[in-house]
C-alpha cells in the first residue's frame, strides 16, 4: 500500500552551487529509484548550519512530497545516508501536501524562475568566539565534571574494590 511522505534532504552547498537542478534531480532520482512518484520537488532554502557538517557551514534544504510503499522508506534512508552529496534527511509520513505546495513547486519549474544568488559561507561571529574560549571544559576531556581530566568512572564498583573504614575498629 503506497503512504504520501514528506522528505527534507540537506545537501552540501558545493553540490547546488555547481548546478542546483542537477542537485534537484539527484533527490529526485533517488526517489524514484525506490518506486516513489514524486508529487512536488523543491529547492526549499539555503541556509547557516547551527554547527559545520562535513566542514559545510552552509547548506542547501530540499522538500520533496512523493508516495511509496513503505516497504521501499529503509532503502531510501540508506541511500540518502550513502550519498556524499546528501548531508542529513528526514522522511515522514503525511496525511495531505500542503495548501499551496504544489504551486510552488510548479514556479520554480518556470523557465523564468532564478535563485536567489547565495551568501558567502558565514564566519563565526565574534560572539560565538568569546563564547567557545570562555569555556570552562574547551579540550572536552572532563566527561565526568568533576573538576579534573581523569577519567574516573564510579559507575562500575567490581572494577575496584571501594575503601570502607570500619567503625568498630
Amino acid at each position: 500500500m503506497t503512504q504520501l511522505y514528506e522528505a527534507m534532504v540537506l545537501l552540501s552547498n558545493q553540490t547546488v552551487r555547481e548546478d542546483w537542478r542537477k542537485a534537484k534531480g539527484l533527490v529526485g532520482d533517488l526517489l524514484t529509484k525506490h518506486n516513489g512518484t514524486v508529487k512536488s520537488l523543491r529547492r526549499f532554502d539555503e541556509r547557516r548550519l547551527a554547527y559545520p557538517i562535513q566542514g559545510n557551514l552552509r547548506a542547501t534544504y530540499y522538500l520533496a512530497y512523493f508516495e511509496a510503499d513503505g516497504q521501499a522508506i529503509p532503502g531510501l534512508r540508506r541511500d540518502f545516508e550513502l550519498t556524499e552529496q546528501v548531508l542529513r534527511n528526514l522522511i515522514l509520513a503525511v496525511d495531505a501536501i500542503p495548501e499551496g505546495e504544489l504551486a510552488k513547486a510548479a514556479e520554480e519549474e518556470g523557465a523564468d524562475y532564478t535563485v536567489p544568488e547565495p551568501p558567502a559561507d558565514d564566519e563565526p561571529e565574534e560572539e560565538e568566539v568569546v563564547a567557545e574560549s570562555d569555556d570552562e571544559d574547551s579540550d572536552g576531556d572532563d566527561e565526568d565534571g568533576d573538576g579534573d581530566d581523569s577519567d574516573d568512572d564510579d559507575s562500575d564498583s567490581s572494577a575496584r574494590p571501594k575503601k570502607t573504614e570500619d567503625a568498630t575498629a
